[in-house]
């Protein structure tokens, strides 16, 4: 029924606007954060890393957010949990307001995976099997996210599951690749990312537990409600920040004058998610928020453990 719906549809041509909007680079802090953290612990152990590797793994996580952002938009359109009723900007869901072919945007998030994967080798090339191990769970979670019956994406674990793969796994693997030693006290020190990466999440969640509800999506805002959702999320930002001066004042005390400047540029931003409702009006305000908080947190933390 919906592929003949699609087949008799009249779309828009494919353009690279379109790709760009699929791919989302708002969301690509969640994605850079991580290598920049990766490529800094490498760099505090060793006091020399690979250019060429550090841009290939950057290369791979962005190609992977966006293939899941992609991924994403397409099932959620499939589905029909986007409609034109819920469109807050002109580029809100490309395939809605633009008219385009879902079937081109399928065919773009399974293209940047396989240019992903691509790269992928020669780092397998490079640094073993190991990565691959870890690029396989990331890849798992790249469907499992948005595709199947009962996606993550439509579950209470989301937010855990964005969080642990791109806070914790990136970093482990690029800072792996860029040693060749798997040290898992890096797990440690991506608790910050984690926490940032699902509050990501979470924002979003929280703007569309209404949408969600009409779409039968059980994620953890739909579950616990706004009200505590807001609470919980007031509490994770304090946990988030309080985490990166705990590890930074342990591990990384010569970083610790950068946690004065890092205050001055993120308190404003904390305000603003502080203040945010969490709702469908404010979604767009939100994410904007969340994306600088975690791209500002990363780049004084990474300063902070080469400092």
């Amino acid at each position: 029924m919906i592929m003949d719906t699609m087949q008799s549809a009249s779309y828009e041509p494919f353009k690279l606007r379109h790709a760009l909007q699929l791919a989302a680079p708002q969301t690509w802090p969640a994605s850079v954060v991580p290598v920049l953290i990766g490529c800094a612990l490498a760099y505090h152990a060793q006091e020399s890393i690979s250019a060429v590797m550090a841009c290939v793994l950057l290369l791979i996580c962005v190609l992977m957010q966006s293939s899941v952002n992609t991924f994403n938009d397409y099932f959620d359109y499939i589905k029909g949990t986007d409609t034109e009723e819920d469109l807050l900007e002109a580029d809100d869901s490309t395939l809605v307001n633009d008219k385009v072919d879902p079937r081109c945007a399928l065919g773009l998030a399974i293209a940047l995976l396989i240019v992903a994967f691509a790269l992928g080798v020669y780092v397998i090339a490079r640094c073993g099997l190991i990565p691959l191990w870890i690029a396989l769970v990331g890849a798992a979670v790249v469907v499992l996210y948005s595709a199947g019956k009962t996606p993550i994406s439509s579950l209470p674990l989301g937010e855990a599951a964005s969080g642990i793969v791109m806070g914790g796994l990136i970093p482990l693997a690029c800072s792996f690749c860029l040693t060749g030693t798997l040290d898992f006290l890096v797990l440690l020190f991506s608790v910050p990312l984690i926490i940032g990466i699902g509050l990501i999440m979470m924002t979003n969640n929280a703007c569309d537990i209404e949408k969600d509800i009409e779409a039968r999506r059980r994620t953890l805002p739909v579950l616990v409600g706004r009200r505590r959702t807001r609470h919980l999320y007031h509490g994770l930002i304090v946990a988030w920040m309080a985490t990166l001066c705990i590890l930074i004042g342990i591990w990384f005390t010569q970083g610790v004058i950068m946690l004065p400047f890092m205050l001055l540029v993120a308190i404003p931003l904390m305000k603003a998610l502080w203040k945010n409702p969490l709702t469908a009006q404010s979604r767009i305000a939100g994410m904007g928020s969340i994306a600088s908080l975690n791209a500002v947190f990363g780049a004084f933390y990474a300063l902070a453990i080469v400092f």
